[in-house]
C-alpha cells in the first residue's frame, strides 16, 4: 500500500490501513484541509467547489467520500460525474466557483487513486498553498458545519460538451479543413473517461470516420494506462488492420495526448507539443515554454517562426507560471501535454486533438510525413543509485561547475547544453537517486552523452 502526500495532491493505492493507502479516513482528512484552507483563504464558510473523476473503479466511493466531506463543512459541490482534468478546470472558471477537486491517478494503474486540488482560476495550487493544506491535515485543524449551514450538491453532466464546444470556437481549429480531409481514426481512450469525449470531439470537428477500442469507461484498464509506445500495440495493429489514418490515444484522466502514425509507428509523445505549437506559431507569434526535461525540437520549431522559446522547471504548475511570466502562447510537456492559454493554462488532449488535426489536414499529409518534417531527436531517460550519505547538491554543483564554459540553466537540478545536444540532471525529491535524462539526434548518441555524464558523475562521487 502507498499514500503519497505532496504539494500538487493526495495520491495512493486503494486499500490497507489508513495513513499507509488511501483509505476513506486519509480521503475525509485531505479533503477537509483542502475546504478548510479554502474558506480560510476566502474568509467565507459558504463555497462552491467542483469535483470530477476519470472511471477509476475506485472512483465512485471516493466521490461520495469527498463530496460528502466538502458538504459537511458547509461547501456546495457541482458533482460533473465521469469527466476528465481539462473538463473539470474550465469548469471551476464557468461555474465561479472557488476551487476544485480532480480524482484521478492520471497515468497510474487501476488501483491507485488521487485528489488533484485547483484554485479559483481552475489551475492546481502553487507549492506555497499544497504545503499549507498539508499542514492543515496533520494538525486536523477544521471544523465541520451544523445540520442548518450543511453544503448541497448539484449535478451537472455537460460540461464535456461545453469544453468541446469551446475548443470548436477557437481560432485554430478548422472544421470545415478536417471535415474536408475526411480523415479514418482509431481512438484507445485505455476504458477511461477519453472514452466518452475524444468521440464527441472527433464528429463535432467533422470526423465521420472512427473506430474505437477501449473506449468504455469502465476503469478496467486494457493496459498500462500511461500512453507509451509498449502499451499501444493494440492501437497500432488496429490501425493497419483498419487502414486507418491516425490513431490518438489519451491517458486515464485526459490532459496527455499521443498519436500513431498511418503506418502503425509512434509519432512520438515529445512531438504531440511540437506539432501544435508549430501551427499555433504560424497563426499567432510569441513564445513558447516547455520543461528542462523536454525535446529541444520545440524551441528549433519556434526559433524557426522569429520567436523565442523559454524553459522551465518540471512540474505543470511551473510551466504554467513561466507561461504566464513570459506571456507565452503555448506551452506544456514532452508527456503529451498541450497547454493552450487561449482557452486554458492546463494541459488539454483535447485542444490538442484539435489543432493537430488542423495542421494534418492542411499540410495534407500523412501523419508520418509530417512527423518527418521535425528535426529528430531522441532522448535517453536513466538514472544513477547513490547512498544516502551522497550530497546530491554537491555533486550538481560540481557537475555545472565542470561545464561552466557551455551553456548551463540551474533551474531545475542541472541542464547542459552541447550545440544540439542536452543533458538534464535531477535529483529525486523521495529517494538517493540523480536522474540523468540526454538527448541527441539518435538514441545511440543520446546513450552515449547519458553514459559519459554518469562516468564524471561516479568519479566525482
Amino acid at each position: 500500500m502507498t499514500l503519497i502526500k505532496s504539494i500538487s495532491g493526495i495520491r495512493g493505492t486503494i486499500g490497507g490501513q489508513v495513513g499507509e493507502g488511501l483509505s476513506p479516513i486519509d480521503i475525509v482528512k485531505f479533503t477537509s484541509a483542502f475546504g478548510a484552507w479554502l474558506q480560510d483563504k476566502n474568509n467565507a464558510k459558504k463555497l462552491t467547489l467542483v469535483v470530477g473523476r476519470d472511471a477509476r473503479i475506485s472512483g465512485p466511493i471516493v466521490n461520495d467520500i469527498v463530496i460528502a466531506s466538502l458538504r459537511s463543512l458547509g461547501i456546495n459541490v457541482v458533482d460533473l460525474g465521469l469527466s476528465t482534468t481539462p473538463t473539470v478546470e474550465m469548469a471551476v472558471t464557468m461555474e465561479k466557483a472557488h476551487g476544485g477537486i480532480i480524482l484521478t491517478a492520471s497515468h497510474n494503474p487501476k488501483e491507485w487513486n488521487a485528489l488533484k486540488l485547483l484554485n479559483e482560476k481552475g489551475e492546481f495550487i502553487s507549492s506555497q498553498d499544497g504545503l499549507d493544506v498539508l499542514d492543515i491535515a496533520e494538525k486536523e485543524s477544521f471544523e465541520y458545519a451544523d445540520v442548518d449551514s450543511l453544503g448541497k450538491v448539484s449535478y451537472k453532466n455537460d460540461y464535456i460538451q461545453k469544453h468541446i464546444d469551446a475548443v470548436i470556437k477557437l481560432p485554430f481549429v478548422d472544421t470545415e479543413s478536417i471535415k474536408k480531409a475526411d480523415f479514418h481514426i482509431v481512438v484507445d481512450a485505455v476504458n477511461s473517461t477519453g472514452g466518452i469525449a475524444i468521440p464527441l470531439l472527433l464528429h463535432a470537428l467533422g470526423v465521420d470516420n472512427v473506430d474505437g477500442i477501449h473506449c468504455e469507461p469502465t476503469g478496467e484498464f486494457a493496459h498500462n494506462p500511461e500512453p507509451l509506445p509498449a502499451h499501444l500495440v493494440d492501437l497500432s495493429e488496429t490501425i493497419l488492420e483498419k487502414k486507418a489514418d491516425l490513431g490518438i490515444t489519451v491517458d486515464p484522466d485526459v490532459d496527455r495526448l499521443a498519436m500513431v502514425c498511418e503506418d502503425g509507428s509512434m509519432f512520438g509523445e515529445e512531438y504531440t507539443l511540437v506539432a501544435v505549437a508549430d501551427y499555433v506559431l504560424s497563426q499567432k507569434g510569441g513564445a513558447t515554454v516547455s520543461n528542462l526535461s523536454s525535446t529541444r525540437a520545440l524551441r528549433d520549431v519556434t526559433e524557426k517562426h522569429g520567436y523565442q522559446y523559454f524553459a522551465s522547471a518540471v512540474g505543470e504548475v511551473n510551466v504554467v507560471a513561466k507561461m504566464k511570466e513570459v506571456n507565452a502562447i503555448i506551452g506544456g510537456e514532452g508527456n503529451g501535454g498541450v497547454i493552450l492559454p487561449d482557452l486554458h493554462y492546463g494541459r488539454d488532449a483535447l485542444v490538442g486533438i484539435a489543432i493537430f488535426l488542423t495542421l494534418l489536414a492542411k499540410k495534407n499529409v500523412s501523419a508520418s510525413e509530417l512527423r518527418d518534417s521535425y528535426p529528430k531527436y531522441t532522448i535517453s531517460k536513466n538514472k544513477i543509485q547513490l547512498t544516502p550519505e551522497v550530497n546530491v547538491d554537491k555533486v550538481l554543483l560540481d557537475m555545472a561547475k565542470k561545464y561552466s564554459q557551455q551553456e548551463v540553466d540551474s533551474t531545475d537540478g542541472v541542464k547542459i547544453y552541447f550545440e544540439k545536444e542536452w543533458v538534464h540532471l535531477r535529483k529525486s525529491n523521495t529517494e538517493p537517486i540523480i536522474r540523468i535524462y540526454a538527448e541527441s539526434e539518435s538514441g545511440e548518441k543520446a546513450d552515449q552523452l547519458a553514459n559519459n555524464i554518469m562516468t564524471e558523475i561516479k568519479n566525482i562521487i
